[in-house]
Formats: structure tokens, sequence, C-alpha cells
């Protein structure tokens, strides 16, 4: 799990945002390391936040973004009605499964990233109330959105597991990636 992000290969400005987001996504998957399904489950603070809940939104953020970059539906369509279920496992849904699942995310995120001719080049945005009517963005957009919303949860990720036993990332995790508490 990347804890430091190494410098790009000059010029692999794709290299980098996706190394970038690979270190967000090894804060949350760290915020789980050792946990039952039973404390994943649990809201320690005031919030309806888990860390299962908050991995299961993520998963469905980042797979939903490449989805509208790549101009088809998302594997999850969420509205007002059923935005709640996006920060909830449901019965039956493992952090296993979400973890499972994150990583074909992931590596399709990698794979549009890479195949698209030019980070410059743009989607439009999806209709909704908080873009404007018309707008487009490019890929380069869409890395670093994926950045500041998978780093703003992973944040999130650090409270709640400190809040459920008192461990942090770098209890869990020493400095060379190996799990495990460091000596």
């Amino acid at each position: 799990m990347v804890t430091h992000v190494r410098a790009e290969a000059l010029g692999d400005e794709r290299g980098a945002l996706l190394a970038f987001l690979e270190e967000q996504r090894g804060g949350i998957r760290r915020a789980l390391l050792g946990l039952s399904e039973e404390q994943a489950r649990t809201r320690p603070s005031a919030s309806e936040l888990s860390l299962g809940g908050l991995l299961k939104h993520v998963v469905e953020v980042e797979q939903g973004w490449i989805a509208t970059a790549r101009q088809v539906p998302p594997a999850v369509r969420r509205d007002p009605s059923n935005w709640h279920e996006s920060f909830r496992l449901a019965e039956g849904e493992t952090v296993a499964a979400q973890l499972a699942y994150w990583e074909k995310v992931a590596a399709g995120t990698e794979a549009h990233v890479r195949s698209v001719p030019r980070l410059d080049d743009t989607f439009p945005l999806p209709d909704g109330p908080w873009f404007p009517p018309g707008e487009r963005v490019s890929v380069r957009w869409l890395c670093l959105h994926l950045i500041r919303e998978t780093a703003r949860h992973a944040g999130h990720a650090d409270i709640i597991r400190e809040s459920l036993d008192g461990k942090t990332a770098f209890e869990l995790v020493d400095l060379e990636g190996a799990v495990g508490p460091r000596a």
C-alpha cells in the first residue's frame, strides 16, 4: 500500500496523477486493516459514516466518474431517493467484495486515463443542479477530482478508524508497506 508517491518519470503526468490517486486509495484500505465486518459497519460518531460505507461510496464515485468520462451509464444510478445507500453496506455486501470490486474499478480508471490521446481531451458533465449546463471537463480535471474526492474520504476514514480502536494508519502499516504494527 502506497504511503509515499515516488517522483514520476520525466513527462509522465498520467503516471503521476494515477500514483497520487492510488496513494489516497491506500489510505482508505489501510483504515480497514484488521477490522471485522461489524467494525467496518460501525458508525462511531454523530455522522452516518462507517468505514464500509466510505469504501462503497468512493468505489461508486470513481466508477461513476469513469463511466461519465466514457459517456456510458454508471454501474449504479444514484439520485436523491437512493443517494444515502451509497454510504452504507447493504445486506450481503462485504468489505472484501467492495475491495475486490475497487481493484477492477481502479484498473478501469488507469486503462481509461492511459487510453485517451491527451489529458486535455474533454467530456460533458452530467446533467445536475450542481453542474453548469453544457459544461465540459478534461481528463486531467477528472483525475484531480478523483484524487480530491478520495483524499477527503481517506481523511474521514482515518478519524473513523481512530474512533473505533485508537489506531492510526501508521500503526497499521510500516514505512516499507508491510502490514502490521511497527516495532
